[in-house]
C-alpha cells in the first residue's frame, strides 16, 4: 500500500469502512486513519497532521463533503493520532471531536502535548507539524461504556489505559471490529508480525496486559490497527492477542535486563537501536527512532515500578 492510497476494508464483515495510509513519518503502512460511511460520517484517529490534506482527498474520494463529516473520534492524543484533528474541525464544521476527558485540554491547547511529544520522539519530530488549538465547543469527552451513533455503525468506547491514560478503543458491533489504537501493539502487514508499542510517559505493562483482555472479551473478527491497518482474527483472536502479550512480556524483560547489565539509560537506548531488526521494512531512521522510543517508555516503566 502506498501513500495516500484509500482502501475499502472487506474483512470479515465489515462494509462503509475505508483506511488511508497517510504517510507518517514518510513510511509506508505505518500510519493509518479509518473512515466510516454512515449517516453520521466518521474519522477514527487523524495522523500527525503533516499529511492532513490526504485525510482530505480521502474524504472526497470516498464522497463526504465538508458539511457531511460528524464525528472525529480519537483513540488518544498521542500526536500520531490527534495531531491532525484540529485541521480536520477547521475544515469541517459540523464535525465535533470525541475525546477522553483526559485529553480535552490539550485539544483546545495543545502547547504542553507538543512540549512532551517533542521530549518523546526526538529527531522524528522533524515528521510533525504544530496541532491547530480545536474550539471548547466542538469537543465531546467520552469515557468507558458511552456510545457515538452513527447510524448504522456505533463506536461503543471502551477504556484500554495501559499505552496511555487516555486511551479507549471503539467497538464498531455492526463490522464486528475494535478499533485497537495501540492496545493490540503494532501490526506490521509487509512480514505479517506484530510487534511492541511502549512510549514514555505512561506506559503501564500491567495495564497493557488488561487492555488485551478487554479486547478479548469484546470478541472481534477484525482488528483495526492505526499502525497498520485491518487483520483478520476470527476464532483466532486469543492467540493473536496472546502473542501480543508474550511480545510484550518478552521485550519489557530485555530491556530490564539490558538495564541491570548497562546501568545506564543511555547505553540501554542506543543498545536497541542499534539491534532493531525493523530497518528492512521501516527504514533505518524510522526503526532506529521507534526503538528508541519504545526503550524509553519500558526505562520510564522500570524506574515507576521501583
Amino acid at each position: 500500500m502506498e501513500v495516500g492510497d484509500v482502501r475499502e476494508v472487506t474483512t470479515g464483515d465489515c462494509s462503509e469502512l475505508y483506511y488511508l495510509d497517510t504517510g507518517m513519518y514518510d513510511t509506508n503502512e505505518y500510519g493509518a486513519v479509518y473512515i466510516i460511511d454512515d449517516d453520521r460520517p466518521a474519522v477514527v484517529d487523524t495522523g500527525i497532521g503533516t499529511n492532513y490534506e490526504l485525510v482530505r482527498e480521502a474524504l472526497a474520494e470516498i464522497g463526504i463533503d465538508e458539511d457531511d463529516l460528524e464525528v472525529i473520534a480519537l483513540t488518544h492524543i498521542h500526536l500520531d493520532h490527534a495531531g491532525g484533528a484540529g485541521f480536520l474541525a477547521r475544515d469541517y464544521p459540523n464535525a465535533d471531536v470525541y475525546v477522553h476527558p483526559i485529553g480535552t485540554d490539550h485539544m483546545a491547547d495543545p502547547s504542553r502535548l507538543v512540549a512532551g511529544t517533542k521530549a518523546a520522539v526526538g529527531q522524528q519530530w522533524q515528521y510533525y507539524v504544530e496541532p491547530e488549538p480545536i474550539p471548547d465547543e466542538r469537543i465531546v469527552e467520552i469515557e468507558d461504556g458511552d456510545s457515538i451513533d452513527l447510524g448504522t455503525h456505533e463506536l461503543r468506547v471502551h477504556a484500554a489505559p495501559g499505552h496511555a491514560p487516555h486511551q479507549v478503543v471503539f467497538e464498531d458491533p455492526q463490522n464486528n471490529a475494535v478499533f485497537v489504537a495501540d492496545a493490540a501493539g503494532i501490526w506490521v502487514p509487509e512480514i505479517e508480525e506484530i510487534r511492541e508499542t511502549s512510549p514514555p510517559s505512561n506506559f503501564d505493562f500491567e495495564q497493557c496486559l488488561a487492555d488485551l483482555e478487554t479486547l478479548e472479551a469484546l470478541g472481534p473478527d477484525v482488528l483495526c490497527y492505526p499502525h497498520f491497518g485491518p487483520r483478520f482474527v476470527g476464532d483466532d483472536l486469543e492467540a493473536a492477542l496472546e502473542e501480543y502479550a508474550t511480545v510484550l512480556e518478552e521485550w519489557v524483560d530485555a530491556v530490564a535486563q539490558k538495564r541491570d547489565e548497562l546501568e545506564d539509560d543511555e547505553a540501554v537506548i542506543e543498545h536497541f537501536a542499534a539491534a532493531t531488526d525493523m530497518a528492512d521494512v521501516w527504514g533505518e531512521e524510522k526503526a532506529s527512532e521507534e526503538a528508541k522510543l519504545n526503550t524509553r517508555g519500558v526505562l520510564g516503566y522500570l524506574e515507576h515500578r521501583e
